[in-house]
């Protein structure tokens, strides 16, 4: 009775929100361009394949958003979701790469080679070249395709770049983790450099303009100069809310009564990033493009609380396997839209974006068999019953066994040290080390270490190795039923064991020295040529740099942003 109890609960929580007021004719990043004849003149919706606006924000937390109770101000996303269709059993990924790799691609991480942590800067990796990504198949049913803001798949040959994937312009980063004015990131110790790219070429040009304002200000310039009869998909995937944590003083002032001096920051950030939204949907209206528009917003994974971020009241966080980690904040706002000011609780994955895109494009599928995603266009759309029924969390086999798992404790069927996890239905399994599983209220105290009297802290006996959740009566994986029911645990390690025989070999190269900025004229950017690049991907030794090293162009600068993310290392996946 206990568990069903908290059903109630749940929905109270999930379901509370405030809505703040929202003056659409006050955008504070776009520039005021009339309304030309064009866009007055355009027929009514519903006639041609809709404008297509993917927002993507980067270690935003669940509790991070206005109607889910935060005390962080988000006025545009409540409105924008009030109004549109809530996805309150929505699934992402639990960090940034694989996130990015199956919305780009419909496929789970296992299917691409990217189950194993994120690329990293110095890596031979990205991709996989042989995926037809969403963009491309976007272009072929005739839609421009821009993206703005951060990549993060991989960047060691010009192939793997945004412009060389599928889309038609790009302006952002390659990396995961840069300076949010002066686009520097350290991979390390001395292994520093410029990270904004105006398609193939490094934006020097562009530093000391906030990354959010820019990415938005280029959203509406993209919208001022294309036309509204033509389909268009702008990607906007968001640097905010990562670290490092910083925010024009405006929006920090804002949160000066909050104490604790990480959630002040990161709230201003997430306000700001909010703002963006308003002026990005703001400018759809005013250039023609609103009344035959879809806007999908989406986390890309668990926040991460020990920089400011809140999952509360689900448990762990930011690149764990818990509810924390990889339940998102996910709506979808449009005229499009038959039954609107809902909550869905249709169950909706990362990767069912691919086919629910290319089909509301009026693309063709038929070419791209194997995807793990299903369109969900009528669940959202109609309140139809999903055609999803499970979902494979991922199954990471270089991740750091635990230490009393074993194939004994799963029935003789899956080795239970293997951190892994799936859904099936209502039900949630979780085997080998999931990761930090405490539940963490948001950090509102002065020192962050204070703030843990109320932190609640697992029991779990030192020899776990398997956990099952019924997630619709136990959202916040309070109740281990693994002993109970034997008979789930096994059914579930039996699909994990299908699974695990579709997965094809963990693409996760040895760092190559080549990649240092250094050798790329203090930029970071592809490195390897056609004719070498297979030579250390096959794990031998890479060949020696032909390259001579490159005055830095930000070498002044670097000095003393190295320092800064070097100390924020921790924090960067």
């Amino acid at each position: 009775m206990a568990v069903y109890a908290l059903t109630g609960f749940s929905l109270v929580s999930l379901l509370s929100f405030g809505y703040l007021s929202w003056d659409w004719m006050k955008p504070g990043l776009v520039a005021d361009v009339p309304m030309g004849p064009l866009e007055k003149s355009l027929p009514p919706a519903f006639a041609r394949p809709p404008h297509i606006i993917f927002i993507l924000t980067d270690d935003q937390g669940y509790h991070d958003v206005g109607y889910h109770g935060s005390d962080i101000q988000t006025p545009t996303l409540d409105r924008l979701a009030a109004e549109g269709v809530k996805l309150e059993n929505y699934y992402i990924q639990p960090i940034c790469t694989p996130s990015r790799s199956q919305l780009i691609t419909g496929r789970y991480q296992i299917h691409t080679g990217l189950q194993h942590s994120i690329i990293r800067p110095r890596q031979p990796n990205c991709l996989p070249l042989d995926q037809v990504t969403l963009p491309q198949k976007l272009q072929e049913a005739g839609y421009s395709t821009h993206m703005v803001g951060k990549w993060h798949l991989g960047f060691y040959k010009k192939e793997c770049l945004p412009t060389r994937r599928g889309f038609d312009t790009f302006l952002g980063s390659l990396t995961g983790n840069v300076d949010y004015y002066t686009y520097d990131n350290c991979d390390g110790p001395g292994v520093c450099g410029y990270d904004l790219h105006e398609g193939e070429d490094v934006a020097w040009d562009q530093s000391g303009k906030y990354s959010t304002f820019l990415y938005a200000q280029r959203v509406s310039k993209i919208l001022a100069s294309h036309s509204p009869r033509e389909p268009i998909f702008i990607y906007v995937a968001f640097q905010a809310v990562h670290t490092p944590l910083q925010s024009p003083k405006e929006y920090i002032y804002r949160y000066r009564s909050m104490g604790n001096v990480a959630r002040r920051k990161y709230a201003a950030m997430v306000t700001c990033m909010d703002e963006a939204v308003k002026n990005i949907t703001w400018a759809l209206k005013k250039y023609g493009y609103y009344d035959n528009s879809v806007i999908v917003f989406s986390t890309d994974n668990g926040g991460q609380t020990f920089s400011g971020g809140s999952n509360w009241p689900l448990r762990g966080r930011k690149g764990t396997y818990w509810e924390g980690g990889v339940r998102g904040i996910g709506f979808v706002h449009s005229p499009l839209i038959k039954r609107k000011r809902r909550t869905s609780w249709a169950l909706v994955h990362i990767t069912d974006w691919y086919p629910t895109l290319v089909s509301l494009a009026r693309g063709n599928l038929s070419n791209v068999p194997g995807l793990d995603g299903y369109n969900v266009w009528p669940a959202i759309s109609e309140g139809k019953e999903s055609p999803r029924t499970e979902i494979l969390h991922n199954i990471d086999p270089l991740y750091n066994h635990a230490k009393y798992g074993s194939l004994e404790d799963g029935f003789g069927i899956w080795n239970t040290a293997v951190q892994a996890s799936i859904r099936v239905g209502e039900w949630k399994l979780l085997t080998g080390d999931p990761g930090y599983s405490d539940w963490i209220p948001p950090q509102t105290l002065t020192n962050f270490p204070g703030s843990w009297w109320n932190l609640e802290r697992l029991t779990d006996g030192p020899r776990k190795s398997v956990w099952l959740f019924n997630i619709t009566a136990d959202p916040y994986e309070r109740y281990d039923l693994s002993e109970q029911r034997p008979d789930i645990v096994r059914a579930l390690l039996l699909r994990l064991a299908y699974y695990n025989r579709t997965a094809i070999p963990v693409r996760y190269p040895a760092e190559n020295p080549r990649a240092h900025p250094d050798f790329n004229g203090g930029a970071w950017g592809p490195w390897a040529g056609e004719d070498d690049v297979d030579e250390w991907e096959g794990g031998r030794e890479p060949p020696k740099s032909r390259s001579k090293k490159k005055k830095c162009k930000i070498c002044k600068l670097r000095s003393f942003f190295r320092k800064l993310n070097t100390r924020l290392m921790s924090n960067r996946i």
